[in-house]
Formats: C-alpha cells, sequence, structure tokens
C-alpha cells in the first residue's frame, strides 16, 4: 500500500511537529487556526477510515505508520483546540497608555486574560515623637498597600474589555476598600483612531496609567503624582486613542468634571469622583500627547492637560461657582542600557478659589505646582556581566506647593510648600518580582517635618 497522501494543513502540523516543515508560519488569527482545525479534523476522520481498511488487510504492513500519523495528528489538534482557550504566556510590555500587566488581554488570541500586582511594605517614621493610633499618623506601620486584580476578554480583534479591581489596605475596615480602578472597552477601528469608554484612568503623568510596582523607583509613588496630579485618577468617559503619525500618540477623553467639594488646602485629590455616583453637571476635556522616536530608543516625551468646571451647580457662599479648573503637565524619560531618567512638572489653576475658601473657611489654593527628577543606574551587570537580575540604587528630587498663591484676604499654609530628597535600592531576583528600600527626608517652609525609611515588595504577572 503506498503512503496515504496528506493535504495541506495535516502537512503544515506534522511538518511543525515532525521536522518536516520548520519553516511554515504559526496562523495569525483565530480564524486561520479555527479553519485549520477544521480541515485537520476532517482528515483524522479520513484516516481513521483508511486504517481501519488497512488493518483487514495486515499483509500491507502499513498499519504502524497510519497509526502514527492518524495519533500525531490527532494530538496536535487537541494543542490547538486548547490554544483557542489558552493562551500562551503574553510578552510584558506596555501597550495603549497600560502597564504591562494590565496590557495582557491585548495580546490574547481570544477570550479571558487575568493578570495582578501587589505591594507591601514597612514604614518606620524617623524623627517622631508621637504616636496616634486614630489616625495612624505618626506611627511606624506594616502594611499591605494593595493587591490589584486586572480582568480582560477579548471578544473580538476589534472589540476588547479590560478592567483593574483594586483591595487596599486588605481590608474594607479601617480606611481599606475595594474599588474598579479602571473598566473600559476598547473598539479598535484604525490605528489613528479607536474608541475607549467606560471608566478611565486620566491619562496624566507617569504613574497615573502604569502604577505597578516593578515599573518606578521607591516604595511610595511620587508625592507630585499624588499631590499635584492626584493619582490614581479616574471618572467616567468616553474618547479616541491612536497613533496619529509614526512614533506620535495620542489619548483625549470626555469626563465628568472634578467636585470642588473635596478640594482643600492640600490640593484638588478630594475632589476625584471615581466613578461613584459622580456628579456629572460639569463635563471636562483631558489630551495626551507622547512622542517615543525610534530613532531614540528608549526616549519618551510626552504633555498632557485637563480643563474642565468643578462647581457642579452647588452652593459655595451663596453663589454657584464654576470653579474652572486647569491642570497642566509635561514628562521625560530615557532608559538607555542600565540607567533611567526621568522628569516631570505639573502646574494648575483654579477659579473662583476665594468663593471656595469663604465656604470651607480654610484657604484653597488660586494655583499649584510641582516637579521631580530622578535617577538610577542598575549596577549588577558591571558585576556579574551575564546576570539577568536587577540592582539598581536611585535618587528623587520633589518640590511642590498646593497653594502656590493664596486668594486675596486668604492666608497661606507654608507646610504645603514642600521638599523631597529621597534614595534608595531596587532589587528584582525576576522582572516580575521587585524589593524596594529607600528613605525620604521631608522639609517644608512651615518647619521641619519627620523623615520615613521604607521598605517593601511587589509583583506583577
Amino acid at each position: 500500500m503506498n503512503m496515504l497522501t496528506l493535504p495541506l494543513p495535516a502537512l503544515l502540523v506534522l511538518g511543525i511537529f515532525c521536522g518536516t516543515a520548520g519553516a511554515v508560519e504559526k496562523p495569525q488569527t483565530m480564524e486561520e487556526m479555527w479553519k485549520i482545525i477544521q480541515a485537520q479534523q476532517k482528515q483524522i476522520d479520513a484516516m481513521s477510515k483508511n486504517l481501519e481498511k488497512v488493518a483487514n488487510k495486515p499483509e500491507t504492513g502499513d498499519i504502524a505508520e497510519l497509526e502514527r500519523k492518524t495519533t500525531v495528528l490527532t494530538e496536535e489538534v487537541e494543542k490547538m483546540r486548547t490554544d483557542l482557550v489558552i493562551p500562551e504566556e503574553p510578552e510584558y510590555k506596555s501597550q495603549y497608555g497600560l502597564g504591562p500587566a494590565a496590557s495582557k488581554v491585548y495580546q490574547v488570541d481570544q477570550g479571558l486574560s487575568i493578570g495582578a500586582y501587589g505591594e507591601a511594605n514597612y514604614q518606620a517614621i524617623v524623627g517622631d515623637k508621637d504616636c496616634n493610633y486614630q489616625n495612624g499618623k505618626g506611627c511606624n506601620n506594616a502594611d499591605f498597600e494593595r493587591l490589584v486584580m486586572y480582568l480582560g476578554y477579548k471578544f473580538t480583534d476589534s472589540i476588547i474589555f479590560n478592567s483593574e479591581i483594586e483591595f487596599e489596605h486588605s481590608t474594607t475596615g479601617r480606611g481599606g476598600s475595594v474599588s474598579v480602578e479602571f473598566a473600559a472597552l476598547d473598539f479598535f477601528i484604525d490605528p489613528m483612531a479607536n474608541i475607549r469608554a467606560g471608566m478611565l484612568l486620566i491619562p496624566m503623568g507617569f504613574v497615573n496609567l502604569i502604577h505597578e510596582p516593578p515599573f518606578f523607583f521607591g516604595n511610595n509613588r511620587p508625592e507630585v503624582e499624588r499631590r499635584i496630579i492626584p493619582s490614581t485618577w479616574r471618572e467616567i468617559g468616553v474618547g479616541l486613542f491612536g497613533e496619529i503619525i509614526p512614533d506620535l500618540t495620542y489619548t483625549t477623553y470626555v469626563i465628568n468634571g472634578m467636585n470642588a467639594e473635596g478640594f482643600s488646602p492640600k490640593g484638588i485629590r478630594g475632589g476625584r469622583q471615581k466613578g461613584s455616583q459622580a456628579l456629572a453637571e460639569n463635563l471636562a476635556f483631558v489630551g495626551r500627547l507622547d512622542y517615543a522616536p525610534t530613532s531614540v530608543p528608549g526616549l519618551s516625551i510626552g504633555t498632557s492637560m485637563y480643563l474642565g468646571n468643578s462647581g457642579q451647580n452647588q452652593q459655595y457662599a451663596g453663589q454657584k461657582p464654576d470653579v474652572f479648573t486647569q491642570l497642566y503637565e509635561a514628562h521625560v524619560q530615557w532608559k538607555y542600557k542600565g540607567l533611567e531618567l526621568r522628569a516631570l512638572g505639573s502646574f494648575g489653576f483654579i477659579d473662583d478659589a476665594d468663593i471656595l475658601s469663604a465656604a470651607k473657611g480654610q484657604t484653597i489654593g488660586k494655583s499649584n505646582y510641582g516637579w521631580y527628577t530622578e535617577v538610577g543606574y542598575d549596577i549588577l551587570p558591571l558585576i556579574l556581566p551575564d546576570t539577568t537580575q536587577y540592582l539598581a540604587p536611585f535618587f528623587r528630587y520633589e518640590m511642590y506647593d498646593t497653594i502656590a498663591s493664596a486668594p486675596a484676604g486668604f492666608e497661606d499654609d507654608p507646610f504645603q510648600d514642600q521638599k523631597i530628597f529621597q534614595f534608595g535600592l531596587q532589587y528584582k531576583p525576576i522582572p516580575n518580582v521587585v524589593i524596594k528600600a529607600d528613605y525620604r527626608n521631608f522639609t517644608s517652609k512651615g518647619g521641619q517635618l519627620p523623615d520615613d525609611f521604607n521598605i517593601g515588595l511587589g509583583f506583577i504577572y
């Protein structure tokens, strides 16, 4: 009996897994893979029938070879079926403005994607004399700060859902919470213009978008990106994102505005509405541009802005002010071999700050600003040239003032004008896991503040 002639789909799989067609490309889409599986299933049925015929004619001597081919093809069809449900482990890289773990759903062929990150730390207050247990101020403390789950689902190549659910401080009591950090549908239309809608991360700064612990220095996020840019900041909205020209990307959303009721001398952070029954009498606009030239690997430059009223049709001191809120930001980052550099500056303005201050009985800044710069260097390759581990000392300097200018008739609070010197070490035994230690020195125009020492760990998957 002659050898059974196999069609192309069967030869594809037998070639790949038996070493006869190593150059054949892997199917690129779910549709291609499914067509191959269907064709292979038909071939398996035909081979099984031929096997029955050969079994009735043992003199042919081809039974063993035909059984082997049938078995190989059957096993590979089952493997491809499994791959439709359980994708290969994706590469950890940032996509569409999100962190590497948050980007996993964009790399699966179809179906469910699960990722996560977590971080825990110990903080020792240096130079403090009193510990207030009720509010935690001045106390040494240990905290499982957050555990976050990324749940995504790829319905089709053009419709993708992605979400981040955060468990803060390991409980819903004593300041802990469970929150939806973002939950959005992406509709991919064209590389230049795609739609995103739902609970959106505000695309400002570094940390608000990429806040997974292996990808920023120190146990604590930069204070400028907490006080001036109020990370983590998310609101309900819809908008566009894409690539205008090669290497130049943009993101722009229309979202519900902030709520001025939450503004305080410490800044606009309390005005975030977090998508929880948010007031939407006022809407806001936010936009971002980033340029990452391929000619200079590791370099990215960008800027963003937020514009919108925050009064939300509420009364303050017998009036209904618009409280037009502006926030602008620019950033640059360069990663070259073991060197990592970051710099970011942000400034904002609040209209009707005098009305808010009168209503609240405390000074709300008419303007605010902050900036920081940091540098780190992976020294381990200098000691162990072939290592895949990472060890970087780093230094960060921050300056910010949430009341850069006070409204007429109201006093400034010099304690809101602060400088922070920070240095530490960052160690990654593998890229997914980080161990951190750092020391922060705080000063303000109002006087000396306690320093702190922090040690912690973080992970993504």
